[in-house]
């Protein structure tokens, strides 16, 4: 199974739960409904740890780069996930009431009723609540970069490996038998043809919001550049195939980094970059993120409130900071946030894993792609800026 990508993983688990869900006896499906729940408060544990162990060192890490560069890297690839996030938000209020109207809450009406529980579950606690870990690591980040202290940015650093080898050596791997589980014991629960018919709708709209905001990102940096945003986009694509491959922003970066600068970006500035976007830029995985959250909130008849959905996606450019460089990190360094602002229960955070990782590579190419034109971008505007600082020069 190692040699399959996540996707084909996750596809052929909601295959297989939906065929097995279908005929196997209660005695069957609670097994792995055992299993569910065992995992699931097993993810509840690691959040605060997920939470500390990549926040803080980025924040830590950030702090000491390349000053206004780092500044104005930083600022354009915050705003323009803010963006993003705002778009999912706008497409997902005007087309998900009607998009979506034939999987209405009544479908789902109680949800935890119609799943069969397990034989058995243990207790998981974390040793704090999703707010404290936040507070902790912005505490902790910001306190390491205002000392520039190497040990302890040291000891983050190994925190934040030991946590990303838990996510990719038993999270990730264990994901797609969870979400078999959860989909045998939708389809014995009789609603898992409205799930599906979700997962399609969504997929699609996802695909396209992606596609739109690519569109706007290259006809700013064209715009700013003086250069065709199509060409642009052309010649990015490498990039965008390589991500959908991969899943993986960190795999993607030597492809990201060339294509960059056959873009017409300057060495030094696509040579800083692009590496940084590679962990703070994701623009396409927020779109998903947005628009998965918002989908399993309505089909649970919940009603997602701008108040609700702005500041989770203020919170979501920051908690992603450093998200592990693997295939699902963005939505697993999330499940915080849609616990603690959104209300998300265990039934919609399996949901949501299962919505989220479905079509992963193609959020993962969206972010890549954009840091090409955020690299365009800040490349432009730091050249503008020393122009500036040249005549004012000359002009003294």
């Amino acid at each position: 199974m190692k040699k399959i990508g996540l996707l084909p993983r996750i596809l052929l688990a909601i295959g297989l739960g939906v065929v097995l869900g279908s005929f196997a006896p209660d005695s069957v499906i609670k097994v792995f409904a055992t299993f569910n729940g065992l995992f699931g408060n097993f993810l509840g544990f690691a959040i605060p740890l997920i939470i500390i162990a990549f926040i803080a060192p980025g924040i830590g890490a950030m702090g000491r780069g390349a000053g206004k560069i780092l500044g104005l890297t930083t600022g354009v690839a915050y705003g323009s996930t803010i963006i993003a996030g705002l778009l999912a938000f706008t497409a997902a209020t005007l087309l998900f009431p009607v998009l979506l109207e034939n999987q209405a809450s009544q479908a789902f009406g109680d949800p935890e009723h119609a799943l069969l529980s397990g034989f058995f579950t243990v207790e998981m606690a974390p040793i704090m609540g999703v707010m404290t870990a936040l507070l902790i690591a912005f505490v902790l980040g910001i306190g390491v970069s205002s000392l520039k202290s190497n040990y302890l940015l040291n000891i983050l650093d190994e925190f934040r490996m030991i946590v990303q080898k838990l996510i990719e050596k038993v999270i990730i791997p264990l994901l797609p038998i969870h979400i078999f589980g959860i989909f045998a014991n939708m389809t014995q629960g009789g609603q898992v043809s409205s799930i599906l018919g979700v997962f399609a709708t969504v997929f699609i709209m996802i695909i396209a919001l992606h596609l739109i905001y690519l569109t706007v990102q290259y006809t700013i940096a064209g715009s700013l550049s003086k250069q065709s945003p199509f060409a642009m986009l052309k010649n990015m694509t490498p990039a965008y195939f390589t991500a959908l491959g991969t899943q993986s922003s960190a795999s993607t970066i030597p492809v990201t980094l060339d294509r960059t600068k056959k873009m017409g970006v300057r060495d030094r500035i696509a040579d800083f970059c692009v590496p940084l976007l590679a962990t703070i830029h994701l623009s396409g995985s927020t779109i998903t993120l947005v628009s998965c959250a918002m989908a399993v909130m309505l089909i649970q008849g919940q009603t997602a409130t701008f108040g609700q959905i702005f500041p989770f996606i203020l919170m979501l450019g920051i908690t992603m900071i450093a998200a592990p460089g693997v295939p699902g990190g963005a939505v697993v360094a999330s499940l915080g946030l849609l616990e603690s602002m959104l209300g998300f229960t265990g039934t919609m955070t399996s949901l949501m894993l299962a919505l989220y990782l479905a079509q992963d590579s193609f959020g993962t190419a969206c972010n890549v792609t954009g840091d090409g034109a955020i690299s365009a971008v800040v490349d432009k505007l730091s050249s503008d800026q020393s122009v500036d600082v040249e005549t004012s020069a000359k002009a003294g």
